[in-house]
């Protein structure tokens, strides 16, 4: 088959599922973002995308949809030059909604069938608006705004033959019509990377080398913000670090904002929450070391002796799924995403998001008493080869699904 990905941020979520049909002889090719710089296996075609400003007062509720659009429209012209200029046609598209990329790709190729990536459904309930009111405070306004977000992923969906999802709970956030129309299948974690290594180590900023075994708190996110608990977790560790005096604190993450709004005056969230208990915290103890390559996370995965992890009701991360295959000790947020993965008590240990002296509490006894956190370690190991193991579960069947959608 002739298959296309289209994501702005390509391989994305294709990372593994693109390699492994190009391995099985069909004809695999990219079409992304000019700006994006990531290496790829797969040949690659780039459009430029040039927005126009949007004036809010003029589009108001429309704004999201309007940007979102705005790069359809673009990648659609580029397609349009592919199947003009270079008589392209694919079999099979596996299209990213969050972006508007696929919106209009059925105008150029009617006869492909289109699939699409569906992450997440903006909600005005039940999920990450309102979730948290310190940031987001309840009203209807919100919610009408959350609703306007989500024009675009549905429009995506209902011009395309199916969709998949990571995870059922994402898949939940969609309407019971666009529902129907979703496959869940996680991308997968390679549990031969991530797994347990007695003799891992990771180097502290300053030449530190701390290794398995040693007290070691872990806190992971693509950014440093509300969205992902990081708030909560820097507000419970005055008490954990008093009680803990060999403890050490390693947060992974940069200082921007994926999700969510910006604090006022500030780039990202990193010194705005530091602030309000750095004076109570030993900071030649807590590590703040940005965004870390691969092999360096998953060293200090198998390191932790805790991993703390946190999400509103949103995506949830590969991270805190890789924390567990490295056999890590993960206490995380009772929240949704989480459930579905982690079942408290049985192969992680499970704390009210917004209850920071209990956050303080599990982390304490966490750190205090490794020994009795083996069953929870060794399960959540067990948890991750059975339903997210990247070879022998979650990419035969990625592949099977996108080729059941071939020609015949």
């Amino acid at each position: 088959m002739k298959i296309l990905f289209v994501h702005q941020n390509f391989p994305g979520q294709f990372l593994h599922l693109a390699p492994a049909l190009k391995a099985r002889g069909h004809e695999c090719l990219a079409l992304t973002d000019l700006a994006n710089s990531r290496a790829s296996e797969i040949p690659v075609m780039k459009y430029k995308h040039q927005p126009e400003a949007v004036d809010p007062a003029a589009t108001r509720l429309g704004r999201n949809y309007t940007q979102m659009s705005d790069r359809g429209v673009t990648v659609a012209r580029a397609a349009m030059q592919m199947r003009n200029q270079h008589n392209y046609v694919p079999d099979v598209i596996f299209a990213h909604s969050g972006w508007g990329e696929p919106l209009f790709l059925k105008e150029v190729w009617p006869e492909a069938r289109l699939l699409i990536y569906a992450e997440f459904y903006y909600r005005g309930r039940g999920a990450d608006v309102g979730f948290d009111t310190e940031f987001n405070p309840p009203g209807f306004d919100q919610v009408m705004i959350a609703q306007g977000r989500a024009a675009h992923l549905g429009q995506a969906l209902l011009h395309a033959d199916a969709g998949l999802s990571p995870t059922f709970w994402q898949a939940s956030t969609y309407p019971p019509a666009l529902r129907r129309m979703i496959d869940v299948i996680h991308d997968g974690v390679n549990t031969d990377v991530c797994r347990p290594n007695p003799e891992a180590t990771f180097t502290l900023p300053g030449g530190r080398l701390v290794r398995a075994g040693d007290e070691v708190l872990s806190f992971v996110n693509r950014n440093l913000e509300p969205y992902r608990g990081y708030h909560i977790f820097l507000r419970a560790l005055p008490e954990v670090l008093a009680a803990r005096p060999d403890a050490q604190v390693v947060l992974v993450g940069g200082d921007e904002v994926s999700y969510g709004g910006t604090p006022k005056g500030q780039k990202g969230w990193k010194e705005t929450i530091l602030n309000e208990v750095r004076d109570r915290l030993p900071m030649d103890r807590v590590h703040f070391v940005g965004k870390l390559p691969y092999d360096q996370f998953v060293s200090l995965m198998q390191v932790t002796r805790t991993h703390a992890y946190l999400t509103y009701p949103f995506v949830l991360s590969w991270s805190m799924i890789e924390a567990m295959a490295c056999g890590a000790h993960v206490v995380a947020s009772r929240t949704r995403p989480v459930e579905e993965v982690i079942v408290h008590g049985q192969n992680g240990t499970l704390v009210d998001f917004f209850d920071v002296p209990a956050w303080s509490a599990t982390l304490i006894e966490a750190l205090a008493n490794p020994a009795a956190a083996r069953p929870l370690r060794d399960a959540a190991r067990a948890t991750a080869l059975a339903h997210y193991d990247l070879k022998t579960r979650c990419l035969p069947r990625l592949v099977k699904w996108v080729e059941g959608f071939g020609p015949g």
